[in-house]
Formats: structure tokens, sequence, C-alpha cells
């Protein structure tokens, strides 16, 4: 069974940064994606980003391009997520996903595991 852990949300003034981290329990049978997805009050949740992972390509959602960026570390099993210059509008709770993506990578149900999520608060 996969567990991702999220870490590292807090809240933070526009501007300022923030890393998240999303640690797997097991990286070779989550699938070949790990991807992060964010849900603001009164929101669908809404992709943000996505790695393939062992080296692959990334993705990001048109509005976090340029600021964030998503990257791995093999030996930890874990992805990251580098934010820079938040806005309000990147109040959230942030989630991590892992699957075998064979479609579109912003599409939720392709992804099997979900973590509990991390909130992001910009002020």
């Amino acid at each position: 069974h996969v567990q991702l852990v999220e870490s590292g949300g807090g809240s933070v003034q526009a501007g300022g940064s923030l890393r998240l981290s999303c640690a797997a329990s097991t990286y070779t049978h989550s699938g070949n994606c790990v991807a992060w997805f964010r849900q603001a009050p009164g929101k669908e949740r809404e992709a943000v980003a996505t790695i393939y992972t062992g080296g692959g390509n990334t993705y990001y959602a048109d509005s976090v391009k340029g600021r964030f960026t998503i990257s791995e570390d093999n030996a930890k099993n874990t992805v990251y997520l580098q934010m820079n210059s938040l806005k309000p509008e990147d109040t959230a709770l942030y989630y991590c996903a892992a699957g075998f993506v064979r479609g579109y990578w912003y599409t939720q149900r392709e992804y099997k595991y979900w973590g509990q999520g991390t909130q992001v608060t910009v002020s």
C-alpha cells in the first residue's frame, strides 16, 4: 500500500516562498507520475504541477508557471514543490498524488494515491 505524506505548508505574506514535500512510502510502485493539486475554499480541486518520475518531464498549470518548480529526490522517495512569488490566490489545501498516468497529467482520476493535504495560506 502506497502512502503519501505532505509537509511544508504554512502561512506566508504575498511575495514569499514555501517548499512543500511529498514523501512516498514506496516510490517504485506508486506510479510514473507524482503531482500536486490544490483546492481553495468553495472551488474545485485543480492540478498545479506534475513530474514524470525518474528524471522525466514536468508540467505546470498556467497560473503557476514561472513561479513554482516541481522536483524529485529519488533517494528520499520525495517530490518537492518550490513555490515562489506567492499570491493570495495561491491559498489552498495542497495535495500530493501519485499514479500511473496514461492520459492527461492534470486529470485527477489518473492518480490512484493521494495524501491528506497541507494548508498554504498567503496574505
